[in-house]
C-alpha cells in the first residue's frame, strides 16, 4: 500500500517533473520578461511597440525555423548569414531585371529567390552527407562562400527596391501590423504543418531520436538530412525576401548577425541541441524573447552589452535546463 501510494502521490505531483518544466519554462521566462518591461516602462505594452518587435523578428524568426528542423534532426546549419545574403542579391537583381515592380514579370524573382535558396541548402546537404563532412564545418564553410558570392556580384554597393506594392510588406498594416508579420505568421504555420503533418517532418524527428534505430527501421537517413538542408534553405530565403522588404535594401551585408539570433532563439526555445526534442512553437517563442529582450532594453534605456549578456545567460540556462548529463550526445 505504501508503494502505491508513493507511485500516485508521484504522478500526481507529474506537473512538477523535469520534463515539465523544460517544456514550459521558455513561455514562462517570455512572460516575465514582458511583466518585467512593462513595470518598468507602461509604453512596453502599447501596440505600436508590439509592432515594432514583430517588424524586427519576422525575418530571424524564418531563418530559425528553419535551422529548426536541421537541429531536430541532431545537426546543424551554420550557412544563414550567407545563403540569406545571396537569396537577397539575386532577387534584387531578378526584380530590377524584370522590370522592378510587382505589377511587371517581376513578381517571379520572389519564387526564384526561393528556389535559389532551396539549390544552396541542398548543396549544402549534400556535401555534408556524401562527403562525409560534420554539419557545423560544411555549413560554415557555405556560408563564407554564399558571402563572398554575394560581395562578388554586388562588388560592395547596395541595391535599393523602390517598389510600393513590394514595399508594402512594411508600409501597409492591417489591424496596426505590416503585412510581412502575416506573411511569417503563414510561413511558420506551413512550418507546423510539415513538421506534424508529414512523412518528412516525422523523419527529422526519427533522426534525431537515433540515427543507428532510423537506419534499422529502413530510413534512408541521407536523403532526409538532405531534405532537411533543403528545406532550411527555403525559409532562409524567405527570411531574406522579409529582410529585404523590411529595409528595402539588398547587400552583402543583410545577413549579418543571423546565426546568433536564429542559433540562440531555437536553444532558448527548448529545441534540444542533439535533437529529437522540440519544434517551431519552441523556436517561436525563443525568438519572441530575443527580440522582447532586445527591445525591451532599449525601452528602459540600457546598454546593448547587457543584452548579450542576458542573452549569453539565458542560452546556458536552457542547456543546462534540457541537457541530461548521464546521457551526453553530441551535435552531429
Amino acid at each position: 500500500m505504501a508503494i502505491a501510494g508513493t507511485s500516485d502521490a508521484r504522478r500526481s505531483l507529474g506537473f512538477l517533473s523535469r520534463d515539465t518544466l523544460v517544456k514550459w519554462a521558455p513561455l514562462l521566462v517570455l512572460l516575465v520578461l514582458i511583466a518585467f518591461f512593462a513595470v518598468m516602462e507602461p509604453r512596453f505594452l502599447s501596440i505600436r511597440n508590439f509592432a515594432r518587435i514583430l517588424i524586427a523578428a519576422t525575418p530571424a524568426l524564418m531563418i530559425a525555423v528553419g535551422v529548426t528542423f536541421i537541429i531536430i534532426m541532431g545537426s546543424i546549419d551554420l550557412s544563414m548569414e550567407g545563403t540569406v545574403s545571396v537569396c537577397a542579391v539575386i532577387f534584387a537583381f531578378c526584380f530590377i531585371w524584370l522590370g522592378g515592380t510587382l505589377a511587371s514579370w517581376a513578381w517571379l524573382a520572389l519564387p526564384f529567390a526561393l528556389l535559389v535558396g532551396a539549390v544552396l541548402g541542398f548543396v549544402n546537404g549534400l556535401i555534408h552527407v556524401k562527403l562525409k563532412i560534420p554539419s557545423f564545418m560544411a555549413s560554415l564553410a557555405m556560408g563564407f562562400v554564399g558571402t563572398g558570392l554575394a560581395m562578388v556580384m554586388t562588388g560592395g554597393d547596395r541595391i535599393r527596391i523602390e517598389d510600393e506594392a513590394f514595399r508594402a510588406l512594411l508600409t501597409v498594416r492591417w489591424f496596426n501590423f505590416p503585412i510581412m508579420v502575416y506573411v511569417a505568421g503563414l510561413f511558420l504555420l506551413i512550418a507546423w504543418f510539415i513538421q506534424t503533418r508529414t512523412t518528412l517532418g516525422r523523419n527529422f524527428y526519427a533522426v534525431g531520436g537515433g540515427e543507428a534505430l532510423a537506419h534499422g527501421s529502413g530510413l534512408n537517413v541521407d536523403r532526409v538530412r538532405i531534405m532537411g538542408f533543403t528545406l532550411a534553405g527555403v525559409f532562409f530565403a524567405v527570411g531574406a525576401l522579409l529582410a529585404v522588404g523590411r529595409i528595402g535594401i539588398a547587400e552583402t551585408a543583410t545577413g549579418n548577425n543571423f546565426m546568433f539570433l536564429s542559433i540562440t532563439a531555437v536553444v532558448v526555445g527548448g529545441t534540444a541541441l542533439w535533437g529529437g526534442i522540440g519544434g517551431v512553437w519552441n523556436t517561436l517563442v525563443g525568438v519572441l524573447i530575443v527580440f522582447v529582450i532586445g527591445n525591451g532594453m532599449v525601452v528602459i534605456g540600457l546598454p546593448g552589452y547587457i543584452q548579450d549578456g542576458v542573452l549569453g545567460l539565458l542560452v546556458i540556462l536552457a542547456v543546462i535546463l534540457s541537457t541530461d548529463r548521464k546521457s551526453i550526445s553530441f551535435v552531429k
